[in-house]
């Protein structure tokens, strides 16, 4: 996948993936791996931004496998954020689509 597609969609994707259900760091990789390849050192920082911006807070919890995790979970802030890049999202994706099927050759 192109590099620049990546990564302007990231951030909805963790977004979206936290505000199913509060996740942690490694296990949210996982998540957007289904989706987009993706490593660790590309997601981390964008969960200290997203936590920084009060979209996220963390909390620590232990683990049965290994050492404590720290889980994100979705700030009020952050549900408006993801909601609005959602529907920023769907504006773009719709008109990108309609210009690509109107022009294509």
């Amino acid at each position: 996948m192109n590099t620049q597609f990546k990564k302007g969609v990231l951030e909805l994707l963790v977004l979206v993936i936290v505000s199913e259900k509060d996740r942690y760091g490694y296990e949210l990789v996982e998540k957007v791996s289904e989706i987009v390849d993706v490593n660790e050192g590309t997601i981390y920082p964008i969960l200290k931004r997203l936590t920084n911006e009060n979209y996220f807070e963390t909390y620590l919890e232990e683990s049965k496998e290994g050492p404590v995790r720290k889980y994100y979970h979705i700030t009020v802030s952050g549900k408006k954020h993801c909601k609005s890049l959602l529907k920023e999202w769907f504006l773009f994706e719709n008109s990108v689509s309609n210009f690509l099927k109107e022009n294509k050759k």
